[in-house]
């Protein structure tokens, strides 16, 4: 049995950890009437946010429409981890699309990160931000494959990367589960939701104007420009970024197809207290293993462990979050087995078939971003950043990635999930199997 999945339509925050805790309430304001601005963006997630305070820092009339409230989907709800990369590995760029797209994409992608480090201290944004972050290995074969990941990212200038032995991870992750891993040293982790609402504040704060609990309904373009309608009104704007990701439903019949939904699922146990909490994560380091259906982890200010993990293709929710991430959790900490689950809660990413994200363009003046298939938190800073350029009128980056042809899901809409589904099978096999 699945849960129905929460609607944009529902306007309220899911009942998790991060919209208990948040650090700022703000007021919604819809959008009623029409309304003029240089750029419209539809979504008030990390992409949109990311390309609206880019575009507000250049002096750009920003208007935001977002159909619930600020960082109501996957960005407010992920795991907080702060990881560079795409799903989609260097090697495969490089395999796919020859080893100048792979150069390419070993240039930016660590500078999603940095755009969250520069906010969070220029804007005095709280949201918990804690540096570096771990993969952890179950097996040797996991170990090389890191090890790998460490000479080819090496191979991009980047050498943040540290590897662990099996006493090395135990420095870091008080578990007998792994036989090692690798520090990212220049990942992090920190509240999702506080973050976004941070930086909502702070395109605020430079004039932007943010309408919530305004849904879509429609965009439209002309030669003279673009609009964006809602029930009660519209905004009329030279430029749209469409930016809904996984929540944007039909309103933009073209890139339904493109992406699937897919849920995953987190839960934060009840405070553990300093001393038993630093005893699980030492070093406050955030986690995730390597395996392909994979577990992930780290502690929030207050002491509390937040695990998440699992995955549902098509977007559903399990009826039973904590039934399904519990043996996860006893496993990799089982003196965790007698702590109580406060909060537990899903949500839904866009997953592209390719596992790279997707940039483009619909006409002239409607632009979009999607797909980061489960590395978002990064992902939709440096194409926030990469859309806000394509406005300004410089194509570079933007067109590199508009031009990577975009892979249909097999068996169409229609079979997508059942597809993916039984990948997802056989990939937990070779999980399992430790392959």
């Amino acid at each position: 049995m699945m849960a129905p999945v929460q609607t944009v339509a529902d306007g309220r925050y899911p009942p998790s950890y991060y919209a208990a805790s948040r650090a700022i309430e703000r007021t919604p304001v819809q959008l009623m009437g029409e309304v003029s601005a240089d750029v419209c963006v539809v979504g008030a997630g990390y992409s949109g946010l990311s390309a609206a305070l880019h575009l507000a820092e250049k002096g750009f009339k920003v208007v935001v429409v977002e159909g619930a409230e600020v960082g109501w989907g996957a960005s407010g709800r992920n795991g907080g981890q702060v990881v560079n990369g795409l799903n989609a590995s260097l090697e495969t760029i490089e395999r796919r699309y020859g080893p100048g797209t792979a150069n390419f994409v070993g240039g930016l992608v660590q500078e999603g990160a940095g755009i969250i480090y520069d906010w969070v201290d220029r804007y005095g944004i709280d949201c918990d931000l804690r540096r570096g972050n771990i993969y952890a290995a179950y097996t040797a074969q996991h170990m090389r494959g890191l090890e790998e990941k460490q000479a080819l990212w090496r191979r991009h200038g980047m050498d943040d990367h540290e590897i662990l032995d099996q006493a090395g991870i135990r420095r870091h992750i008080g578990s007998q589960a792994y036989v090692g891993g690798m520090i990212d040293h220049s990942g992090g982790h920190m509240h999702p939701l506080n973050l976004a609402l941070g930086e909502a504040k702070a395109l605020e704060g430079l004039g932007g104007i943010i309408h919530e609990r305004s849904p879509v309904t429609k965009v439209e373009q002309d030669g003279s420009g673009a609009t964006v309608t809602t029930a009660q009104g519209r905004v009329r704007a030279q430029a749209v970024l469409v930016c809904g990701n996984a929540y944007l439903g039909n309103v933009v019949p073209e890139l339904t197809a493109r992406v699937m939904p897919v849920s995953t699922q987190m839960m934060a146990t009840a405070p553990l207290g300093k001393e038993r909490a630093e005893a699980l994560l030492p070093t406050g380091m955030c986690v995730e293993d390597v395996r392909y259906i994979l577990d992930y982890f780290r502690l929030s200010a207050d002491h509390r462990l937040i695990f998440g993990g699992g995955v549902v293709y098509g977007g559903s929710d399990p009826a039973d979050v904590v039934a399904k991430l519990r043996p996860n959790l006893d496993k990799v900490f089982p003196q965790l087995k007698d702590v109580a689950i406060d909060y537990a809660w899903s949500g839904n990413f866009a997953l592209s078939f390719s596992r790279v994200p997707q940039l483009g363009r619909l006409g002239q003046r409607v632009y979009f971003a999607h797909g980061y298939s489960g590395h978002g938190v990064t992902g939709s800073h440096l194409f926030g950043r990469i859309l806000s350029e394509a406005v300004r009128g410089d194509l570079t980056r933007f067109d590199t990635f508009a031009g990577l042809p975009w892979i249909p899901f097999p068996g169409g809409r229609m079979f997508r999930a059942q597809y993916s589904t039984l990948g997802s099978w056989w990939y937990a096999l070779k999980d399992r199997l430790g392959w």
